[in-house]
């Protein structure tokens, strides 16, 4: 299938590369041109604005950092809406608020197009093992035209509903991993302020029935000098999904105090000056704050 891609990041590139190995033709276009180019090397056809990307393409994806950049990119006059064909679907993979999805989904339906919200649950880690997870919102009978394709980037592709549902879920499920994995740094630290060496503390935390993937690949992270040089997922933008979360349940008049206390311990690791760090970096945060160290 002729497919368009328009964000190059981390994950969307390994998106790209798994939508190439299963003999998808992808034409992908990203703000920053030098970070397509080992893509461009291994196939994939280079488009000078996100237009032209879905100009060509039956179904064209996007992931970008925030709501902000999804419209820049969806409705700006190169962007995709301008280009996607009447029978095309547009599916955007960021992770932004419901509302402001619907507000770019609307627009679409208003020019007669589709577009779906289809967040992505997962890291380069998992996309590349074939174990990320798909969410999608919107019209149901394109979300089963895509389906095949978003089977080939993760096992598994949902239909969750009405357009902006599926941001909404995405959002749900963030805040469970970043719950999970802020206790996980609170316990390791408090373990290891108790006299329980970290490596010991990691393998008993690795093997209990609390563990997970995320856990699973985050984990030996907080090794000493294991940090990735390269985040997965930094404090910053975790801490950008936990404020769209509290916004989230500001709106629907539900409480988030988890939701609350991850992004106060985002907040401490910015002020430790720690934000440029994978966000389990958290465990760092604890340890200093326990007077563990500096």
């Amino acid at each position: 299938m002729q497919l368009g891609f328009v964000g190059l990041g981390a994950m969307g590139a390994g998106i790209v590369t798994r939508l190439m190995a299963a003999g998808h033709q992808v034409t992908g276009w990203n703000r920053s041109p030098d970070k397509a180019a080992p893509l461009v090397r291994a196939g994939m056809h280079w488009a000078d604005s996100p237009r032209a990307a879905a100009s060509k393409s039956e179904i064209v994806f996007s992931i970008v950092t925030d709501a902000a950049a999804v419209r820049a990119v969806a409705l700006g006059g190169d962007g995709i809406l301008a280009g996607l064909r009447r029978e095309g679907i547009y599916l955007d993979m960021s992770t932004i608020a419901p509302d402001r999805s619907r507000d770019v989904a609307a627009e679409f339906a208003n020019a007669g197009r589709i577009m779906l919200d289809a967040p992505i649950s997962g890291s380069p880690v998992t996309l590349s093992q074939g174990k990320a997870s798909i969410m999608v919102g919107g019209d149901r009978a394109a979300f089963e035209r895509a389906k095949p394709v978003l089977l080939s980037i993760g096992a598994s592709a949902t239909y969750i509903g009405e357009s902006g549902l599926a941001a909404q879920m995405k959002l749900a499920v963030n805040l469970l991993l970043m719950v999970e994995v802020i206790a996980f740094c609170e316990g390791v630290a408090m373990a290891e302020k108790g006299g329980v060496s970290r490596e010991v503390a990691l393998e008993a935390m690795l093997n209990s029935v609390a563990a997970s993937p995320v856990l699973g690949y985050r984990g030996p992270f907080i090794l000493e000098g294991k940090m990735p040089e390269v985040p997965l997922a930094d404090v910053n933008l975790q801490q950008k999904d936990m404020l769209l979360v509290l916004e989230l349940a500001r709106r629907l008049g539900t409480p988030a105090p988890l939701a609350a206390a991850a992004n106060e311990m985002m907040n401490a690791c910015r002020g430790m000056g720690l934000d440029h760090n994978d966000f389990v970096i958290a465990h760092e945060a604890y340890r200093r704050l326990g007077g563990q160290s500096k």
